[in-house]
Order: C-alpha cells, then sequence, then structure tokens
C-alpha cells in the first residue's frame, strides 16, 4: 500500500464493516473466484480512473485482506460505526480537504467494474450527486400484516439503489450531519441527500451489482465473473 500523494478529485468510502449476521460467516473475506470478496471491491476502485484514494471502513483484522494489494494510490483504513451511517460518517472524517466528491460504496458489492465506477463519477461531476441504480422488472404487490395481497403496486418509476453512489464532499456531510441532529436513520446516501432537498441522479446500471447476502449469492457472483472472463 503506498502512501504516495496525489490530487485527488474523488475519493472512495467503501463501508465493510458489518457483522455479516445473514450470512453465518464473514463473507467478505470469503474467497470468489480466487481472491476475498473485499479484495476484489477495493481492487475495483483502484482502478478507477476516476477515484485518487480509498478509504475502507472495517475492522482491523478485516483489514489485514488487503495486505497484499499493490498500488499507487492512498489507501487507509477506518474504524466502523454502530449504523452504517456512522461508519460512512467515520470514512468521510479520514477525507482531507482537497477532496472535492465521494463515492460511497458497499464492500459487499464485489461484481463492480471500474468503468461502471467512472461512469457514477462522471454524473456527479455534472449534477452534483449521482447514485447507480437498475429499474424494479418484478411485478410488486402491497400485502396486509398476515401477507394477504391488497393490491398491486405501480413499478413505472420505482428503481432498486445500488452503490458506488457518489456526491460532493460537503453536500453529503451537511446531508449526513443534519439526518443526525435530527435522530433519523437512513440506509443509503441517496436518502440522506433527498432528505436534504437535493437532487439525486439514477445511473441505470449495465451490468450485474447486487450485494452478497448469502451463499447463494457468491455462487451466482461466480457465475456472473466466469461469464465476464
Amino acid at each position: 500500500m503506498s502512501n504516495s500523494e496525489v490530487s485527488p478529485r474523488c475519493a472512495a468510502v467503501i463501508v465493510a464493516a458489518g457483522s455479516s449476521l445473514r450470512m453465518g460467516f464473514d463473507k467478505l473475506s470469503a474467497v470468489l473466484d480466487g481472491m476475498p470478496v473485499l479484495v476484489r471491491t477495493v481492487r475495483a476502485f483502484l482502478e478507477a480512473a476516476s477515484i485518487d484514494r480509498v478509504v475502507v471502513v472495517c475492522p482491523r483484522d478485516r483489514w489485514g485482506l488487503l495486505d497484499g494489494i499493490a498500488t499507487d494510490k492512498p489507501l487507509v483504513r477506518a474504524d466502523g460505526g454502530e449504523r452504517r451511517q456512522d461508519s460512512v460518517m467515520n470514512g468521510l472524517a479520514c477525507l482531507e480537504s482537497d477532496v472535492v466528491r465521494v463515492a460511497v460504496h458497499d464492500g459487499a458489492r464485489p461484481l463492480i467494474s471500474p468503468g461502471e465506477i467512472d461512469r457514477c463519477v462522471a454524473m456527479a461531476a455534472e449534477c452534483g450527486a449521482a447514485a447507480l441504480a437498475h429499474r424494479v422488472a418484478d411485478t410488486l404487490q402491497r400485502a396486509d400484516e398476515r401477507g394477504d395481497c391488497i393490491g398491486p403496486v405501480d413499478r413505472a418509476d420505482l428503481w432498486c439503489m445500488e452503490t458506488p453512489q457518489v456526491v460532493s464532499l460537503d453536500l453529503l456531510r451537511d446531508a449526513y450531519q443534519r439526518v443526525m441532529d435530527q435522530g433519523g436513520c437512513v440506509t443509503d446516501e441517496v436518502s440522506a441527500v433527498w432528505q436534504s432537498g437535493a437532487t439525486v441522479r439514477f445511473v441505470e446500471s449495465r451490468e450485474p451489482n447486487f450485494k452478497i447476502t448469502t451463499p447463494a449469492d457468491l455462487a451466482l457472483a461466480a457465475g456472473v465473473l466466469k461469464i465476464r472472463s
């Protein structure tokens, strides 16, 4: 890991502080096509032309997975917080004042490609905030508390959020601080920025970019990588 200085335009904050309770084991250290999930995720950001430095929010033992990564971009660690938004704020606190915008990404989304990262950063540079997402394709139904169908939901304007979500650094810090001051809790940057009154542009994903949540997701991700290779 190099400590060489660069003039940053966009930094990445990779959130990898979760406990993997739903997985039953540490999904970020699980081997996916020859390398740990977290390593594959971090490498994509180190290879993206639009990213100048990377902050990984994770515990110290998980940080050890990255020991073998060779890069000329600064790569540093931040401690996680109780909630995702706390972890993101810890990551933002590691960024220097000359960082213009930041790309926040879930460490458990290892299928992200440098090209998709660059598309999101370019859109954020144009409009202030952008997030990778895909349109809802399934039929949606609403149910009551018993699980009985009570009617369809129009999917025409619905999107499923992915990451990275790229926002100007000042805007994101202010948006999260407002959420915390109000005692709120959000699960992604789009929610925080939207609540602040700013606009977020969606960038439609061109490739699978799902989050590893269950063991079956690892097998599916391995199949996607096999097709790409």
